[in-house]
């Protein structure tokens, strides 16, 4: 095996790596036949790890390490944090960032197990496994007690589409199951491709027999599954849970398997880990449930333990990790420009993803002014984190943009005008195509804020950040008013308005920044004011 480059501090000492966290012997023996010096140091308290830290050039850890910003002060030497696994809980990632130290996880080393544990939970559920199984272990033969149901030409709905999800779909396809799914950010030509029908959120439900659920926790998906959602799950339906706990409701779910509407639910996660001795799902009969073992196979850990080193070596021969979580770092002569802009074009991302929020096909991005003269590829994962960091597992950085662009259907391109603008020296317009629409909007650094300044080619301009009301409507007497009436009615209080407009009685946007943010469920009212294009709420 190609041996490492040498530590700078002398030609004759190999790089040297920490472990700090039990890993598997798979991984020690890649940094070992690297030519890195490594030292397995389990158990260190904090001050210890502090203590020591400086004297490596790489760390591994699992979850049990706490890699706070004391630690990444002390590490004078340190080039890369790699996390054998997912979580980065436990990893100061921004500190690590501003010390120029590349942090890199696992993200699919346990996405065949997990895969592989879904449809393990979705067998158990529709053949009452466990509750046979017990019966059998009290001395009992009650056939008739544990009637299933075959999965053969069922419905599995999957709520999310990535790369869990897309590993249940083969096999469910394998088990002759009609597929349907619920991703807003994953295109028609990336479903069909998997063989799975791309449809609403309430078509997803209304039709699964088994339900199964691969979405990121994020506030949109938090109590996603509550009362009203699972009510309009189809009757007799099957819930599996391998993602994460609380995008479930589980009071509400436990209400709907006491009616009978949803006849039972596997689940993995929870709101609360470890869940608590007293909790009603431990003693629910239509409940099975396992602790958090989705990815806890002796393969994955294998896999993971195997990504984890494999990254450490690549950082330290000066290629990129595969899955750093963190940019790589801004040349030093342009981080003080070229940051703000970075901040600017992943606010408007985030923006156009609650602008409009379709399956996205293709994203354009023109960068004007002296601002083309740049490295503006970070832009281009910038704004590809803006659109789809809270719909996707993984994180999205320069790294693995593209990758992740691939995967999605998603074509990214960059144009790059050095004239600026007749309103402002260095602009970015981001545009979007989804389901044949193009939707635009143009960002600008103004006093080292970002700031959207035009939204459909409409010249609005304000700084992006806070609780947003963006109402499209015609230009006519009134509407201003009965919208503010409207918000202060319901104590919503208006910090600053702006329009812009095509012509007098025209096209026209409204943007209202409000103290507090527009509950959803007032849109509906608002739409009505308007009388035309619907309103939308943004936080950003």
């Amino acid at each position: 095996m190609h041996r490492l480059r040498q530590n700078p501090m002398s030609e004759h000492t190999p790089y040297r790596v920490l472990v700090s966290d039990p890993l598997a012997r798979s991984g020690l023996e890649l940094l070992r036949q690297a030519g890195l010096a490594v030292d397995v140091r389990t158990g260190l308290s904090p001050a210890e790890l502090i203590e020591t830290i400086g004297g490596y050039d790489a760390l591994v850890v699992r979850s049990g390490t706490r890699v706070t910003a004391d630690v990444i002060a002390a590490a004078d030497r340190l080039k890369v944090i790699a996390r054998a696994g997912v979580g980065l809980d436990n990893i100061d990632v921004p500190a690590a960032t501003r010390r120029g130290i590349i942090v890199a996880n696992a993200p699919t080393g346990n996405v065949v197990s997990a895969a592989e544990h879904t449809i393990a939970l979705l067998m158990a559920l529709a053949r009452n496994l466990p509750a046979a199984h017990l019966s059998m272990v009290r001395g009992e033969w009650d056939r008739r007690r544990f009637m299933g149901v075959e999965v053969r030409d069922k419905v599995l709905g999957t709520l999310g589409l990535g790369r869990v999800a897309s590993h249940v779909v083969r096999r469910a396809l394998g088990l002759n199951m009609r597929v349907v799914a619920h991703d807003p950010f994953v295109s028609q030509e990336y479903a069909g491709n998997l063989g799975v029908t791309l449809v609403g959120l309430e078509e997803v439900l209304a039709q699964s027999d088994f339900l199964t659920i691969h979405l990121p926790l994020n506030e949109q998906t938090r109590g996603l599954l509550d009362a009203r959602r699972l009510a309009l799950c189809k009757p007799g339906a099957r819930i599996i849970n391998t993602a994460r706990g609380p995008i479930i409701d589980e009071e509400a779910l436990l209400q709907a398997l006491d009616a009978g509407h949803v006849a039972g639910a596997a689940l993995d996660v929870f709101a609360q880990e470890p869940l608590p001795p007293d909790s009603p799902l431990r003693s629910h009969p239509r409940i099975i449930l396992t602790p958090h073992i989705g990815g806890s196979t002796s393969e994955a850990q294998d896999q993971v333990a195997v990504d984890a080193a494999t990254q450490v070596i690549d950082v330290l021969q000066d290629r990129p990790a595969r899955y750093a979580v963190n940019a790589p770092l801004i040349p030093s002569t342009d981080i003080e420009f070229l940051t703000p802009f970075v901040q600017l074009v992943e606010t408007m991302g985030r923006f156009m993803t609650q602008f409009q929020p379709t399956p996205v096909n293709q994203v354009e991005l023109v960068v004007h002014g002296p601002l083309a003269e740049y490295d503006t590829l970070i832009l281009q994962a910038a704004a590809l984190r803006g659109l789809l960091a809270d719909v996707v597992e993984e994180r999205v950085n320069i790294v693995n943009a593209d990758i992740i662009a691939q995967r999605r259907g998603i074509i990214i391109s960059e144009r790059r005008q050095r004239h600026h603008s007749e309103r402002y020296e260095n602009m970015v317009t981001l545009r979007v195509h989804a389901n044949g629409k193009t939707t635009s909007v143009r960002g600008s650094v103004l006093h080292g804020e970002p700031c959207i300044v035009a939204i459909e080619d409409l010249w609005v301009e304000f700084v992006a950040r806070g609780n947003y009301l963006l109402s499209w409507h015609t230009d006519r007497p009134g509407v201003i008013g009965a919208i503010g009436t409207l918000l202060g009615q319901n104590d919503i209080n208006i910090a600053f308005m702006h329009v812009g407009r095509r012509a007098p009685r025209g096209e026209a946007i409204m943007v209202l920044r409000t103290d507090e943010p527009v509950p959803e469920s007032l849109l509906p009212e608002i739409n009505r004011v308007i009388a035309s294009h619907q309103a939308r709420v943004i936080s950003l």
